[in-house]
């Protein structure tokens, strides 16, 4: 009898090893072999080992879940002496209370348990249930889901309370968290038109006294000496804009330090700033910069370029800040002399701008939540490679996506409608199909 459950356990280790219908009973998907040396591994392979190990991550936690709706079922104080599953489970597990009885109670709500007559008590959401069940969702999504469906009044009918979670499932197994959590708000304001009106936040105005100094290694020294009234000011403006990136559809989370944040949020108020038509010098166009480079380093992104005579950036950032920018172009040949100096062209006019902030709404790519004035006028076709500064050929980009497209493996394009797509990496989607930001306009 001592022997007889480690024996068990062993037997459902081993098959859960090669097959996790014995385990869970909830999928048909192997587990995926480790290779022997992971760092020959491509990076397509790298991509589909992380996907295959997460799906099999969330198929188990819902067969986890399945066992703990039964378990609810029977009562684990008939089975196991417990006053509740959720004790039960923290002594199994080793985690405390507070940590077993949200697992728990997500269990309960994805399946459906019996009462105590034996009657069938149908589960908060099936569909969520369902989609966990394939490892298309995870315990984020889900939580995020029970929670939308708990501010759902009760004097609400059961088959629109159904509707409104098969939606919200259906759309968070493509979708990030920003999209539910718009169809969340959307949803309950058909169901809850009454709800609380949102205040509208008291209005900043941001005042400060600094001094900036450029060091030998060419970065810049900033020292600020603010009261109290203005470094709180200054402070709720920087933290407006150094909130963590959520994590979007390109799957990639915000690893900046809290100071590098901060910095990029300095960044975007000085883009603000010199983007306002009534700013001297600048009149609503964006930074005025010398960048000299080589005609070959722009076309192919390789080497270095001068900025302003003084400092130095990559040919690739070079291409990216050409996107959008007053580019005074000057030609060198191969001994650095100076061949041809051109005058300074506009490549993104105001009224292209103003036409691309309606148009996008703002960021474009899928999933981000950034407006137009936080972002970039990217082309399409890169105009050092030929391409027309004209609106079938500019999309708007907040600077992180702006980079990721430069430099990772999206790829934007616009499609028959006169709208940009965009198409996700091969280990994200092996049929790369298009996809859209919906955060910005109904239809998209």
């Amino acid at each position: 009898m001592v022997n007889a459950p480690v024996v068990l356990l062993l037997k459902i280790t081993n098959t859960c090893s090669t097959d996790v219908r014995y385990c869970c009973g909830v999928s048909e998907t192997f587990l995926p072999e480790l290779p022997q040396e992971l760092w020959r591994a491509g990076k397509l392979e790298l991509a589909h080992g992380v996907l295959q190990f997460l799906q099999m991550m969330r198929i188990a936690s819902a067969g986890l879940g399945r066992y703990l709706a039964e378990i609810e079922s029977r009562g684990a104080k008939d089975l196991y002496g417990y006053g509740s599953t959720a004790a039960w489970f923290a002594d199994v597990a080793g985690l405390s209370r507070g940590e077993a009885g949200p697992i728990v109670s997500q269990a309960i709500a994805l399946n459906p348990t019996r009462a105590l007559d034996d009657t069938e008590v149908p589960a908060v959401a099936p569909a969520t249930g369902a989609a966990a069940a394939e490892g298309a969702i995870g315990s984020e999504r889900i939580k995020q889901i029970l929670e939308i469906l708990a501010r759902i009044p009760s004097d609400v009918s059961v088959e629109d309370r159904e509707c409104a979670e098969k939606t919200l499932a259906d759309l968070a197994r493509d979708a990030g968290p920003r999209q539910v959590s718009k169809l969340g708000d959307n949803l309950l304001a058909w169901l809850d038109p009454d709800g609380n009106e949102p205040k509208d936040p008291e209005p900043k105005q941001p005042s400060r006294e600094v001094t900036l100094e450029r060091r030998k290694d060419g970065f810049w020294t900033l020292n600020g000496l603010l009261d109290d009234e203005l470094g709180a000011r200054t402070a709720a403006a920087l933290e407006a804009y150094a909130a963590p990136r959520p994590i979007d559809e390109s799957g990639q989370a915000d690893l900046r330090t809290t100071a590098e944040r901060q910095g990029d949020a300095w960044a975007e108020l000085l883009d603000l700033a010199v983007a306002c038509p009534d700013q001297p010098g600048t009149n609503g166009y964006r930074t005025l910069i010398h960048v000299t480079i080589g005609l070959e380093e722009l076309k192919t992104g390789l080497g270095t370029a001068c900025v302003d005579f003084v400092g130095k950036m990559t040919a690739r950032e070079a291409r990216m800040a050409a996107c959008d920018c007053l580019m005074l172009p000057i030609v060198m040949n191969a001994a650095g002399e100076p061949l041809d100096v051109g005058r300074l062209k506009r490549f993104v006019t105001p009224a292209q701008r103003r036409a691309l902030n309606i148009r996008d709404g703002g960021c474009a790519f899928p999933g981000c939540h950034r407006r137009p004035r936080n972002c970039h006028a990217h082309h399409i076709d890169h105009w050092a490679d030929g391409g027309p500064t004209d609106l079938r050929n500019l999309v708007l980009l907040c600077g992180f996506h702006h980079r990721l497209i430069h430099h990772g493996d999206w790829q934007v394009r616009m499609a028959a409608d006169g709208l940009p797509e965009f198409i996700p990496p091969q280990y994200l989607d092996p049929l790369r199909k298009p996809r859209r930001n919906t955060l910005h306009r109904a239809t998209a």
